[in-house]
């Protein structure tokens, strides 16, 4: 009984433990891309004020 215990502890920590990492890599990606879009919306809007586009 104490293997069967001492098995699902590590399995919970081991999935707890690849959880985290792979969320925080996939969250800290997910946020460099969305500045990066972010960033080139806010280039094209800049660049159509400066050459005169007509926003009718």
């Amino acid at each position: 009984m104490q293997q069967i215990l001492h098995f699902k502890e590590i399995y919970k920590e081991a999935f707890r433990n690849w959880r985290n990492i792979f969320l925080k890599k996939y969250f800290k990606a997910f946020s460099w891309f969305c500045l990066a879009l972010w960033l080139v919306t806010v280039y094209a809007f800049v660049f159509r004020l400066s050459t005169g586009f007509a926003f009718d």
